[in-house]
């Protein structure tokens, strides 16, 4: 007897499948001190949504690393659950320096973009908040509306809030305080609503060189500036260093405890120049790098080491 082909049954993939997949082929392309923190997938129709986020070890060219973890995660995922993969996203959140112990906090994202195109300026941000304080705010708005003209609609009375609203509006012109007030009010929280909107946001990430057309990838400052600190604090002479890292320009102000104060800033110049190359970025911004005596040497060598209060300070905005 033949069972017709409709009447067969069907084989389905469920997304805690694919995510586990995805995180042991993620797994197996991580290098050595690497791991993977999570995972997520979703799953339609014969196509799956995959998204892994990693801890690589420091130093190491992240967006490398990135490319191959999401190659080896999307032949892997097609291979194993016979799902077409359109779309996967890699995301580094932690860089692990030395001993798994010591984490530097990371925010590098990479994900595919459009096929034979470079990839945009920076990476969109994803907007949740706005998104669903909108949505939250436009559902509850026209839920009440539909209600009370369902409700109109079989016989009953208009609710008191929609009367009320139509005779205030009818008492009061575009001259009253109030409506003046309101209009304001509406139209900077729609200007806020369309700068979401338009503007890519995510201003505290730079981004980084693509090694390939469907890559997209951008590095947090804050980690950036860390990277920076650490490497000026390597250098002879220095005791001290206070980094700023902007969109155009890194600031570096350091503390000379020994040396000629010139030859360790010629010196700072040359490292710092050096790693900011090494951080893979597309457009590297420019250096400025200040270097200044400190008064007591041995009390600012002491504090150099151990990081106590003394002015220190990782990354941020000025």
């Amino acid at each position: 007897m033949t069972v017709p082909a409709g009447g067969r049954g069907t084989t389905t993939v469920a997304p805690r499948a694919v995510r586990r997949i995805a995180e042991r082929a993620a797994a197996e392309a991580l290098p050595d001190g690497g791991s993977v923190l999570r995972g997520s997938a979703g799953v339609r129709g014969t196509s799956a949504r995959i998204s892994v986020g990693v801890r690589l070890p420091y130093p190491v060219r992240a967006d490398e690393a990135a490319r191959r973890i999401r190659e080896r995660a999307v032949a892997r995922t097609a291979a194993l659950t016979g799902l077409s993969v359109p779309r996967a996203e890699v995301r580094v959140d932690a860089l692990s320096a030395g001993a798994p112990a010591q984490v530097v906090p990371e925010a590098v994202e990479v994900a595919p973009g459009p096929d034979g195109e470079r990839p945009g300026p920076r990476i969109s941000a994803e907007r949740r908040v706005p998104a669903a304080v909108l949505a939250a705010v436009g559902a509850v708005a026209c839920g009440l509306l539909l209600a009370d003209v369902v409700a109109v609609r079989f016989g009953g009375a208009p609710a008191g809030w929609r009367t009320a609203v139509l005779d205030w509006a009818a008492a009061h012109g575009p001259a009253d305080s109030a409506v003046r007030i309101g209009g304001a009010v509406a139209a900077v929280a729609g200007a806020w609503l369309l700068g979401c909107a338009l503007l890519p946001g995510l201003r505290r990430r730079l981004r980084m060189a693509a090694p390939g057309p469907r890559v997209r990838a951008a590095l947090d400052r804050k980690a950036a500036a860390r990277i920076l600190r650490e490497r000026a604090l390597g250098v002879p002479g220095v005791v001290r260093a206070r980094v700023t890292v902007r969109r155009r320009r890194a600031g570096v102000r350091a503390g000379v405890g020994y040396g000629d104060p010139a030859e360790v800033r010629a010196e700072a110049v040359r490292v710092l120049d050096a790693a900011l190359l090494e951080l893979g970025l597309a457009r590297p911004p420019a250096l400025r790098v200040r270097v200044r005596r400190e008064a007591g040497r041995a009390d600012a060598a002491e504090d150099g080491v151990s990081g106590g209060p003394g002015g220190l300070r990782d990354g941020g905005e000025a």
